[in-house]
């Protein structure tokens, strides 16, 4: 037979390669059996790199067997072939009865262990490869050490191999180059990477090696190197757009996150559903819903919302921004739902404190034999204590590190801290500190304090501030709600004195305020703020609101208000809170048919909670306040959180 019939089907072996068609390869191996008695070397040698390709050894080594006389290139494709199944056993064996051995042998097998992680066997073979001459040696080996060192967090292992490479004269090698600082990226050395990275002639610097140093700059929260290694960049491609974009979600800049995600396209580059996930939890971060509802259209009309990353992402969105509805009909409607989704849902209900809801929730995920981690503990231990389950919230608590293998963190502790102090059970709490591991955090410390504030102990208050100044001298808020306590008491004196250490230390407390978002412009109120160019009709609208719920029956609670000042200029004092202006604003602005959303940077006060549900019953408006512990769905005269926050 003719080499042009060989040639055709070397040829059909390629392309069924490429489309895994196995089944195929199996007939033209019958067809040749049947129209080649004795078929060349290069023929045999295709079949056994096809069968290699396909992860099927045994037909390899029948091919291999049939041929009169194996050549170099066939005992390096058969070892191959037992490289890629695993067979590391079978794969030494070919290895050992091999006549002869080359660079491409010699990677075959030590790709073969590492593959498998096998960092021993991978350090043998290469000692072994050392003796046998360094002639051998090549990019791929290096490359491969490099990978498996990275992979593994051998440090040691990485560095020696890097000093290898310059002794053998590899380092100007881009390829080698860009596994250098990919492995010193992954294990965070910044410096050995910045400097493999500039031993790469310009010209070479790739997309893989530039996506490798940014991803790891932005690891090192270096977001400004990270920008200056992708503005070097001169081609970039979908992995190094969403390295950037991932960085600047991970660091904080969320808004940044989502422009570069504007920029990317702007440049032709389609995301995948990794980077549309990523941009997506950059609107959870700032809790923005009607740019996150843009990416859930995008997601919708390009069939990226398939993939679980982006649901997951989509259903956390919702939840932060308070629409648990959205969240339950995505998570209803994905296909296959995993550890993450459920933990998304259980965090958007816990975030309402709807505790009955999270709890059945994550009893079911526990039915369905799915593991929940720390972060679906944290929405449940929150929802006890937003909801005052004490008992059901020391069980979960407890169940942690007995049945889930599970090591509470500070976030879990000071779940348990909250869940005893709001519920008035100060002591207890104190004692659960007592026991603790560690001492709480400065959040933790803080949690208790504001506890006391609100059931006016006043002993554990100043246990609690001490040992929050102790820890962070510069948190003006052990000064405020201590002052918070001794103002509720009368102890005018005392306050005076706290804010007077507060100034001499040069401490000032966060100017509590409320924004609100029309037609994609931020509003952002303060108390008794006069700047907006709105404020008559504000002020108007206040006014009206207020002469109502007076005759519903509001009677103001200026027990909030922490000045030694007349009763009559507190209640006025209350009625301008930043919350009640942008909700005035809303009620002006915001189409009756949308609800009026609320962002406030502190929590909501006794008489501010009180006085929009009364808003909420006399405007027939859905009104949601979402403060620095949770949100408020305030609806018909009546709030989600059950007046329990």
């Amino acid at each position: 037979m003719s080499g042009s019939s060989s040639n055709q089907y070397s040829s059909f072996l390629k392309l069924c390669c490429e489309t895994r068609n196995q089944t195929q390869v199996k007939k033209l191996h019958c067809q040749i059996l049947k129209t080649l008695s004795n078929p060349e070397p290069f023929l045999s040698n295709n079949l056994i790199n096809a069968y290699g390709n396909l992860r099927n050894p045994l037909y390899a080594r029948n091919v291999f067997d049939k041929m009169a006389q194996p050549n170099p290139f066939s005992w390096n494709t058969l070892l191959s072939a037992y490289s890629k199944s695993g067979d590391l056993s079978t794969m030494q064996d070919i290895f050992n009865l091999m006549p002869s051995r080359d660079g491409v042998s010699w990677n075959s097998l030590i790709s073969g262990y590492a593959v498998h992680g096998s960092v021993t066997e991978v350090v043998g073979t290469y000692s072994m490869m050392l003796r046998d001459g360094s002639v051998n040696l090549n990019r791929i080996t290096f490359s491969t050490l490099l990978m498996l060192s990275s992979s593994k967090g051998q440090v040691n292992l990485g560095r020696a191999i890097h000093g290898h490479i310059q002794k053998f004269g590899f380092k100007a090698c881009v390829f080698v180059g860009s596994s250098l600082v990919d492995m010193y990226s992954k294990i965070g050395s910044v410096h050995e990477a910045v400097k493999a990275f500039n031993e790469i002639p310009q010209r070479n610097v790739n997309v893989f090696v530039g996506s490798a140093l940014l991803d790891m700059y932005c690891k090192c929260r270096n977001v400004q190197y990270a920008e200056a290694v992708f503005r070097r960049m001169r081609h970039r491609n979908v992995v190094s757009w969403t390295a950037m974009l991932v960085g600047y979600g991970q660091n904080g800049f969320s808004e940044e996150a989502i422009k570069i995600f504007s920029d990317m396209q702007k440049n032709g580059i389609e995301p995948d559903d990794f980077t549309l996930g990523s941009v997506i939890s950059s609107c959870a971060n700032l809790a923005s819903l009607e740019e996150g509802a843009q990416f859930h259209a995008q997601a919708l009309m390009s069939g990226l919302i398939s993939f679980i990353t982006v649901s997951n992402a989509l259903i956390t969105l919702y939840g932060k921004c308070g629409s648990v509805e959205y969240c339950n009909q995505l998570f209803d409607q994905m296909v296959f739902r995993d550890e993450v989704s459920w933990t998304a849902l259980i965090s958007g209900y816990a975030q309402f404190g709807n505790a009955d809801k999270t709890i059945t929730l994550f009893e079911k995920m526990l039915a369905q034999g799915l593991r929940p981690d720390s972060v679906t503990f944290i929405g449940v231990l929150s929802a006890c204590s937003r909801a005052g389950l004490v008992e059901r919230g020391y069980r979960y608590f407890e169940s942690m590190s007995r049945d889930h293998g599970i090591l509470p963190i500070h976030d879990h502790y000071t779940c348990m801290i909250d869940l005893l102090s709001r519920a008035g059970r100060i002591k207890e709490a104190q004692d659960f500190i007592h026991k603790m591991p560690f001492p709480p955090d400065a959040v933790g410390w803080a949690t208790l304090l504001s506890s006391c504030r609100v059931h006016s102990n006043l002993e554990v208050g100043k246990w609690a501030a001490e040992s929050l100044l102790d820890l962070e001298p510069t948190n003006p808020a052990g000064y405020i709600l201590l002052s918070s306590i001794y103002a509720a008491k009368g102890k005018w004196n005392t306050v005076a004195q706290l804010r007077r250490g507060m100034r001499e230390k040069g401490l000032r407390k966060d100017p509590g305020c409320s924004w609100i978002k029309f037609k994609n412009k931020l509003y952002i109120f303060s108390a008794d703020d006069f700047s907006s160019p709105y404020y008559d009709q504000i002020y108007a609208e206040l006014e009206k609101l207020n002469e109502k719920m007076i005759q519903m029956g509001y009677v103001p609670d200026a027990s909030s208000v922490l000045h030694d000042v007349e009763e009559l200029e507190k209640i006025k004092m209350l009625g301008h809170h930043s919350e009640r202006l942008a909700i005035a604003f809303g009620l002006i602005f915001i189409p009756r048919h949308c609800p009026i959303r609320i962002v406030k940077n502190l929590r909501v006060c006794r008489d501010c909670h009180n006085a929009t549900k009364y808003i909420s019953k006399i405007t027939q408006r859905e009104i949601l306040v979402r403060d620095a512990v949770r949100f408020h769905l305030f609806k018909d005269g009546a709030c989600s959180c059950g007046d329990f926050w």
